[in-house]
């Protein structure tokens, strides 16, 4: 596991992506680091430069770690979340993103459409389902937990953002975001949260 604690300031884009990010998917087979130089040259092609923090997260995950992203708002962790689901979808897997609220699923689903094409991303929200089989999937955290509980380390979830995860010490929510740590054994997991507080406690759930 790995958690990183930057002060920075927002990125900002200055120019549109000549093509998106499922244009500069590689034969399969690539390795970790030829998915980090198409990755970065992307971040390159929208204008942004990485901070620190973010090219400390996203060479963790491409090195195979879990990665806790506990850094201010706007500091770019979407940023974070869209490497992982490049380097999933590289390897001809499948990544979730997950978020408590609905229109937060829905916002991300739209802005992942963009970056991947739209017949490579799916939304489940409990009521409704879009592409639902597609390598790149939208869905508020109830959904994750149920396919985690039914299916167990089984569940074709490869890699898992789980956004706003301070939700995990909500009293009426919280079981939504541990149950996955706890049942997808196969999967990797990028915690994110600009209000996390200590790490301690997901650490050993990641490494348990």
């Amino acid at each position: 596991s790995h958690s990183a604690h930057p002060h920075v300031t927002p990125a900002r884009r200055t120019m549109r992506p000549e093509f998106s990010l499922a244009d500069r998917l590689p034969p399969r087979g690539a390795t970790s680091d030829v998915l980090l130089d198409l990755f970065l040259g992307h971040v390159r092609a929208i204008g942004l430069e990485l901070y620190p923090a973010q090219e400390e997260a996203i060479l963790e995950l491409f090195t195979g770690n879990h990665v806790i992203l506990s850094t201010p708002t706007g500091s770019g962790k979407s940023l974070v979340a869209l490497a992982m689901h490049f380097l999933a979808m590289a390897n001809g897997k499948r990544s979730f993103y997950t978020a408590p609220i609905k229109a937060l699923v829905s916002e991300k689903f739209f802005a992942l459409c963009n970056d991947f094409g739209p017949e490579n991303v799916g939304m489940l929200t409990g009521d409704a389902a879009v592409n639902r089989d597609a390598p790149v999937i939208c869905c508020t955290a109830e959904v994750l937990a149920n396919m985690a509980l039914r299916d167990g380390k089984n569940a074709p979830a490869d890699y898992v953002v789980m956004d706003e995860f301070h939700y995990y010490a909500d009293r009426q929510r919280g079981v939504a975001w541990q149950v996955p740590l706890l049942e997808l054994s196969r999967a990797t997991f990028l915690l994110m949260s600009a209000t996390i507080g200590p790490t301690e406690p997901f650490e050993e759930a990641l490494l348990r």
